[in-house]
């Protein structure tokens, strides 16, 4: 590696105290200062100025072989009008480690700071850090061997990609376009004002009534901030309960009264739940049940829930009630924008989401707001959203700066929802979400609710009489990916029993109705197995994972779904 010459030239002159005269400086003002020495042997003397002298020195050569150093030539200089010669080390004794390379070579100037760079900021990651660059190696390959059906995750595309590894994360920006707290962001501000003319154009709203905000890190960054800019501490919630397939930041209390989210931390929160029946929303006891808890702010949206959502029922309760009426779309967005299904947008006053599940963006959150006034159809009074409050609530009060690239990532991907083509993939991901439903009901697999109006279908094990995180992690041995989930049982009481199943991301690789047909032939047989083997070792995962191991079955299912899966293309990269 090269270096810039940074070898010393300063030079300290002196005098001691017994000395008759002053120095005299021989050189300029600019390059001396005093100070005062004093003897601490003879308390009558007193300080003598003394002159720090920048000593001028030619440029010299410096070569180090195996550790050693070698100087074109040794250094004079004078102290006190006395000529001094600095003699070098050549005994091999030097400051630097003996494992530097044989042979560098230090240039000064600008010219050697320049050629230095590349050796630690041009660097690949393959040669920069070979031991992550594996790792991701082997991820990439998962990925494209195996079998994606978490219904949160997708792929993306290869412009998403070069976004998020850009110059664009040199950049910091806090603040909003225009008012930021640093200098320097007058193309980054162009980025964020061009994703949220996009953003909104993605969900066919008008910016005179509606603002978003695309800085959250997450939807659940997103949800605290809409919080935070609307409630007072210890102010209410009500959202769907966990188990019945609501998220945990809609507030959530374990059974023996834990408080796992911060919103059920710093905000109370009570939350509504599914027939257990039916597996559908009670709406009528979910208003009997707001009406006497009296949220200020009232969410509908969920992670797990496979039926379409009754917003126009949500509203009226939520008038009823004066609650502000929040929708946490994360999982749906995606079929929101290519309008295959009803849209939240014409009953909510805040809408959330994230931007990488159906949405197929970067990871990340995103905060739609109304503005202006609302007035309410029932109760008393009007609503005001003052979209100031949410913007601060992102900023200053919960994060820092935007991560830009993930903004210029999600310009990106909101450009792609726009297109037909974006509209043709959202069709797909239903049509195969109910082909891959009908394949497993046909094979009489029990589905909450009976079947899908989305992306996603949960399946109860129970009537198996297989635990989730047993049948997970065959699932997992055999390269599919799914995750378990609780439901409720018929008797109400939550089981670990389920799973849940999504098709964007094996719809991303170009999975049709027949392919998801195929895939239902690989849970149903990734079932089998798992039955086979907690008959055998039991039901405890310690004792079953013993039943893992060179599984000849699990060898057969997995080289089944190898040949099946890499017959399809990876978005973004090549293989």
């Amino acid at each position: 590696m090269e270096f810039s010459n940074a070898q010393p030239s300063l030079s300290l002159g002196f005098s001691t105290h017994m000395s008759s005269a002053p120095v005299t400086p021989t050189m300029a003002d600019e390059n001396m200062f005093r100070c005062s020495v004093s003897s601490s042997s003879s308390s009558s003397s007193s300080g003598v100025s003394v002159p720090l002298q920048l000593l001028d020195r030619k440029d010299e050569e410096v070569r180090v072989e195996n550790g050693e150093v070698e100087y074109g030539e040794d250094e004079k200089f004078s102290i006190l009008g006395h000529p001094m010669c600095l003699k070098r080390a050549r005994d091999g004794s030097s400051f630097l480690p003996k494992n530097l390379p044989k042979r560098v070579f230090v240039e000064s100037g600008i010219g050697g700071r320049r050629k230095s760079i590349p050796c630690w900021g041009n660097e690949s990651m393959k040669v920069a850090d070979p031991e992550i660059h594996e790792i991701m190696e082997k991820e990439r390959q998962r990925q494209f061997r195996g079998i994606e059906l978490i219904a949160s995750e997708n792929f993306v595309c290869k412009a998403v990609m070069e976004a998020l590894g850009s110059h664009l994360t040199n950049k910091y920006s806090e603040g909003m376009p225009g008012a930021r707290l640093y200098t320097g962001n007058q193309h980054i501000d162009q980025i964020e004002l061009l994703c949220c003319e996009r953003a909104l154009a993605a969900f066919d709203l008008d910016s005179e009534k509606w603002g978003v905000n695309v800085q959250p890190y997450s939807c659940t960054s997103a949800n605290f901030a809409v919080y935070t800019g609307l409630l007072l501490p210890s102010d209410r919630i009500m959202g769907l309960d966990s188990p019945s397939g609501g998220h945990l930041s809609h507030g959530y209390y374990t059974p023996s009264g834990k408080k796992v989210s911060a919103a059920s931390i710093f905000f109370e929160s009570l939350p509504y739940k599914v027939n257990p029946q039916t597996g559908y929303i009670d709406y009528d006891k979910l208003e009997e049940k707001a009406l006497d808890f009296r949220p200020k702010i009232l969410i509908c949206g969920g992670s797990s829930y496979p039926r379409e959502w009754d917003y126009a029922r949500f509203r009226r309760i939520a008038d009823k009630c004066g609650a502000i009426l929040m929708c946490d779309m994360a999982h749906i967005s995606g079929l929101v924008a290519a309008k295959e299904c009803i849209s939240p947008f014409d009953y909510c006053d805040v809408v959330t989401s994230t931007t990488h599940k159906s949405l197929r963006g970067p990871r990340g959150g995103i905060i739609f707001y109304r503005k202006g006034t609302r007035s309410r159809k029932h109760g008393e009074g009007n609503i005001h959203f003052d979209e100031d409050k949410i913007n601060f609530a992102v900023f200053p009060a919960l994060q820092g700066g935007p991560h830009n690239n993930h903004i210029a990532a999600l310009a990106i991907a909101l450009k792609q929802v726009a297109t037909p083509e974006y509209k043709a993939y959202m069709q797909q991901v239903k049509k195969n979400a109910k082909a891959l439903a009908f394949s497993l009901l046909r094979r009489k697999c029990r589905l909450v609710t009976g079947g899908t109006d989305n992306h996603l279908l949960l399946w109860d094990l129970t009537s198996l009489g297989l635990a989730g995180k047993n049948y997970e992690k065959v699932c997992e041995m055999c390269y599919i990916t799914l995750n378990k989930c609780a439901i409720f049982g018929d008797s109400g009481a939550i089981s670990p029993g389920g799973v849940r199943i999504g098709t964007p991301a094996m719809t991303s690789r170009g999975c049709l109705e027949a392919d998801f047909e195929t895939i239902a032939d690989f849970l149903l047989r990734a079932a089998q197995i798992t039955c086979i083997v907690q008959k055998e070792h039991g039901i405890m995962a310690k004792d079953f994972v013993k039943g893992l191991q060179n599984n000849k079955d699990i060898s057969d299912l997995r080289n089944r779904v190898e040949t099946f899966a890499t017959q399809f293309a990876m978005p973004g990269f090549d293989i």
